[in-house]
Formats: C-alpha cells, sequence, structure tokens
C-alpha cells in the first residue's frame, strides 16, 4: 500500500524510513533509524527530485504510482549521485522510458560508474544558474561541489521558494510521522542528530559549504527539503545560522569537552577529578564522554560543539590507545579548527602519548594546545593534585 504526504498542492513527499539499519553507510550508529527523502512536483510536466535506497524500493514505486495517478514522468533531478538517493535510476528508467534525467556533468560520469544504461540520449546537463520551467513552477540549479560530493548541486523552486538541498540540512532519523520541523521540538528531538549528521557526513567541507550558503543567502526561502530527514519551514534562519558556524568551525558552546580512554581507571580517575575542578570553578554544561564506550561520531559532533577539548588516554603498545588514536584521527580527518585542547596522557613504564597525540592535532588551523599537560604513571598521586588546580585555573583562564 502505498505512503505519500502532501506538501502543498503540487509537491508529495514520496520518501521512506529504515529504523532497521543499524549502520548508516556501514559507518555510523543510527538507533533511530534513517529516512531517505524523494519529492514529485505535479506541474503541467512532472518531476521527480531523486530516488531512494534500494532498501525502500518496494515502498517508493508503490508511492510514486499512486502519486502520479496514471501520468507520465518527464523530469527526474538528479541532486547527488550516493546510492542512497539514485539507487533505482535505472529502475525509473525502466517504468517510465521516456523520462528526462536533468544532472550535472560530473554526475552523468558517475551514472555511467554506477550503471550501464544509455545516459547521453536522455540526459539533459545543466550548469550554475540554469532553468527548468514545468509549467507553474521555474526551477533555478546552484552547483554545491563537495558538499558533500564534487557533482552535488541544489534546486531552488522560485514558485514556492522552496530549496531542495540534496545532503546539505539533513539529519540522521527516521521520520515518525512528522514531516516538518514544524511538528516536532526542534532544539530538543532534531538538532544533536542533525549536528551529528552534519559533522560527519559534511564537516570536513566548511568553504564548500560557506560557497552554498552564500548563494543561498540572495534567495527568498520558506522552505528546505533536504534528502534526510525534516522537511525545514520554521528554523530556516535557526539552521543556517548553525551551518554557518559548523562550517567556520566556530564552537556554539563555551565549555569543556572531556574525552578519554581509561583500560583500568587511573586516566578515568584523573578526568573525573579535573570535571570536578572545573564545575566548582563554575564551568557548566561539560561533557564527557569514555571514547572505548561511546562511537567517535557521536564525540566528533561534540567536538565541533565546545570550544574547550580534554583529551586522556593511556600508552598502549608504544603509542595512544587505539579507542582514542582512532578519534584523533577522525577529528584531523574532518577538517575541525580553532579550538583549545588539552592533553592527559598515561602510561606505566613508557607514558607516550601525549607527544602522538599532540603530532596528530597540531596541524588543524587555530587549534592551540596547552603546555599544561599532566602525566599520570598508572595512577593519579595526591601531590598530582595540585597538577590539576593548575591545568583548570589555565582552562577557565581560557574560557575567560
Amino acid at each position: 500500500m502505498y505512503d505519500i504526504r502532501k506538501i502543498n498542492d503540487d509537491v508529495i513527499y514520496l520518501g521512506c524510513s529504515d529504523r532497521r539499519l543499524a549502520l548508516f553507510e556501514s559507518a555510523y550508529p543510527i538507533p533511530n533509524g534513517i529516512s531517505y527523502n524523494s519529492y514529485l512536483v505535479l506541474d503541467e510536466k512532472t518531476v521527480l527530485m531523486d530516488t531512494v535506497d534500494k532498501a525502500c524500493s518496494g515502498q517508493f514505486f508503490q508511492n510514486l504510482e499512486a502519486a502520479l495517478d496514471g501520468r507520465n514522468l518527464d523530469f527526474l533531478v538528479v541532486h547527488h549521485m550516493e546510492p542512497d538517493h539514485c539507487a533505482l535510476l535505472e529502475d525509473v528508467i525502466s517504468v517510465y522510458p521516456e523520462v528526462k534525467i536533468v544532472t550535472t556533468a560530473k554526475s552523468v560520469a558517475l551514472i555511467k560508474q554506477f550503471f550501464d544504461f544509455d545516459i547521453d540520449s536522455r540526459v539533459m546537463v545543466v550548469k550554475e544558474g540554469d532553468t527548468l520551467n514545468t509549467g507553474r513552477h521555474e526551477f533555478v540549479f546552484t552547483m554545491a561541489p563537495m558538499v558533500h560530493w564534487p557533482e552535488v548541486m541544489v534546486s531552488y523552486d522560485k514558485t514556492d521558494k522552496t530549496v531542495y538541498s540534496a545532503d546539505a540540512f539533513g539529519s540522521f532519523g527516521a521520520i515518525n510521522g512528522n514531516l516538518f520541523d514544524t511538528e516536532v521540538d526542534f532544539e530538543k528531538d532534531y538538532l544533536d542528530e542533525a549536528r551529528r549528521y552534519y559533522t560527519n557526513i559534511v564537516g570536513k567541507y566548511g568553504p564548500q559549504v560557506q560557497m552554498l550558503l552564500k548563494k543561498l543567502g540572495a534567495l527568498e526561502v520558506k522552505a528546505i527539503c533536504p534528502l534526510h530527514g525534516l522537511i525545514i519551514k520554521e528554523n530556516i534562519s535557526k539552521f543556517i545560522e548553525k551551518y554557518d558556524k559548523w562550517s567556520r568551525y566556530e564552537a556554539e558552546e563555551k565549555s569543556v569537552l572531556i574525552a578519554y580512554s581509561s583500560v583500568y581507571g587511573g586516566t578515568e580517575n584523573a578526568v573525573n577529578i579535573l570535571a570536578g575542578k572545573l564545575a566548582d570553578r563554575g564551568v557548566k554544561g561539560i561533557k564527557m564522554y569514555d571514547v572505548s564506550h561511546t562511537h567517535s561520531s557521536y564525540v566528533l559532533s561534540d567536538a565541533f560543539k565546545y570550544s574547550h577539548i580534554v583529551f586522556a588516554t593511556t600508552t598502549y603498545n608504544n603509542g595512544i590507545f587505539e579507542t582514542m588514536e582512532h578519534l584523533l584521527h577522525n577529528i584531523a580527518a574532518h577538517n575541525l579548527q580553532n579550538r583549545k585542547v588539552v592533553l592527559i596522557q598515561n602510561g606505566s613504564w613508557a607514558p607516550t602519548c601525549g607527544g602522538a597525540m599532540k603530532t596528530i592535532l597540531e596541524g588543524l588551523k587555530g587549534t592551540e594546545i596547552t603546555d599544561e599537560s599532566v602525566c599520570i604513571k598508572s595512577a593519579l598521586k595526591e601531590e598530582q593534585l595540585s597538577e590539576l588546580d593548575t591545568l583548570a585555573d589555565k582552562i577557565i583562564s581560557s574560557l575567560n
């Protein structure tokens, strides 16, 4: 049975949600599932905005058939060629052989890599500023390279003032009946997973996101329709403001994130004491993660959120304990910038992880690594409490 939702008189939501998938892109935990969004514009000409992941193929084709209600499909706009959005491209062509595919030249090359059908005879290649008129609606195409693949574009419906934003402004999480941000508590129920999606999927490409934001800034936008997550209507300016901060690598919270790994509890004890000293000095909203227990995607997300970060770990095989090493390389790979960093190392006979951590992080632009480091040998000693006091004071001074 089909499951379609009206967005307005002309636009229908055809998407679906997957609540069984454990890891998005085989990498990121999605305990609340994921949505794959596709939209159909019913005008003098019909326009399908992307397809969905193959996991939802049955539901998608029932939705598309019901929404078209006997009409032919005239255009299929491909904004992004990742398979979770284009897996059904060839199947759509099989059902609607006269459809024209509207996309970028770089997408055409990727289509030829993913599929074997004849794309050249049915493609309408568009570039920056090109338009598609379907009757009442006129779509303007804007290139968004590396947000987060090189072929990405977004489209702007001049009639409805709607941006079809590809993977920009997306979020982890299934659609649970409520399709619009006006129907949920955006800050409480949506923002954290939107941040985790942005930082892990798009976060490396801040300058490219800035270019897209400048283009969108010239438009009147009444709705954003992403390929994952809720349709944004009420929180457009708030969401764009967050994207601006994230893509500039500016912290949202002037507080402290403490990420640690601890084999036998010595390092964990030290950071718990440090956290208490910070709290006693008035620091609010401190966040702590055992990185051996929490997936790195969550820690990375909060690394983008917090201004100050403490990394504490143990020496392992003369290097960094493996879960912390994975996190640090992940943070470096996602280009985090402009943070104040404190390092705490532990080691029973040769504490060397501090230098190795510094080597990974010191290349991050605008990042300051404090000289007030603490070295634990197996377990924190009482005489070292003063070192934690000094470290806490240093952090407080930096926060202020």
